[in-house]
């Protein structure tokens, strides 16, 4: 107790123990720590992990929020485009969706979610923003069946827009070329490549002055009285999903001619 009051020797024996007891307690409390630490971590690493994967759903949530955003953006602008489609010669539109679509070398038909019960009926125009997809082939209560202009049994009379030649455009039926052929055009009618085709209005379907195609081929052989022509509908044919069904303005000067029209007899000049 002198040495210790004059000198501080506990103090220094202490602190020597301490130094000599710091590893024994390091060793005992080491499996402690160790667990402590891996629990820290293990812990640590869930959260994160939590964290990502919530991250990651919020991420997918945003892109598919982007991506419907996207999709009704591109709708808008094709029910607007549907409903400006020569609005003087139509009286009345309805939009339908296409459900089913079969595009091979045998049918090219769609199915839509219109029918009679819609007022739909078998004949009736179907047309696009872009132009004339193909009319009604067969109704029932709640949908229809629309054959293509690409269809290999359809026929549509046409007028090529430059020039006023008028001829009939028939559907290739081929399932990776989509595209019309227009095989009763003479050597030497006014018809070029790029010419725009529409509806003549005759064939009592269809309004004049409704776009249908583009001709993309002109061949001419001398030695046939028939020029090879081809053109590529402006509808997307394999692609749309809203469609237009129109009926024609009656006593419109664009409108197809009824059968009673086509029935009155010319009066015979004196």
């Amino acid at each position: 107790m002198f040495w210790d009051k004059r000198g501080g020797w506990l103090d220094t024996a202490r602190y020597g123990l301490q130094a000599a007891v710091y590893p024994l307690q390091l060793a005992v409390n080491s499996p402690s720590a160790a667990w402590h630490w891996l629990e820290e971590s293990f812990t640590t690493r869930e959260k994160l992990q939590a964290e990502v994967d919530e991250l990651r759903n919020r991420l997918r949530d945003q892109q598919l929020i982007t991506m419907r955003h996207a999709a009704l953006n591109q709708e808008n602008a094709t029910l607007r485009g549907l409903t400006t489609v020569l609005p003087e010669i139509i009286e009345k539109r309805l939009i339908g969706e296409v459900i089913s679509v079969e595009v091979s070398s045998l049918r090219q038909r769609l199915l839509v979610n219109r029918g009679g019960n819609n007022g739909v009926y078998k004949g009736q125009p179907v047309v696009t923003g872009d132009g004339v997809l193909g009319q009604v082939f067969r109704t029932g209560p709640f949908s229809s069946e629309i054959i293509l202009i690409t269809d290999a049994e359809h026929g549509l009379p046409v007028q090529v827009v430059r020039s006023g030649v008028r001829t009939i455009a028939l559907g290739t039926g081929e399932e990776h070329a989509i595209k019309l052929e227009l095989p009763y055009v003479a050597q030497n009618l006014d018809v070029v490549v790029g010419d725009v085709l529409v509806t003549s209005g005759l064939g009592q379907t269809f309004p004049y002055g409704l776009p249908v195609a583009r001709i993309t081929r002109v061949e001419r052989d001398p030695t046939k009285p028939l020029a090879n022509i081809e053109a590529v509908p402006l509808a997307k044919v394999e692609s749309d999903r809203e469609v237009l069904f129109i009926w024609p303005r009656p006593g419109h000067p664009s409108a197809p001619a009824t059968q009673a029209e086509l029935a009155v007899e010319v009066p015979k000049q004196p």
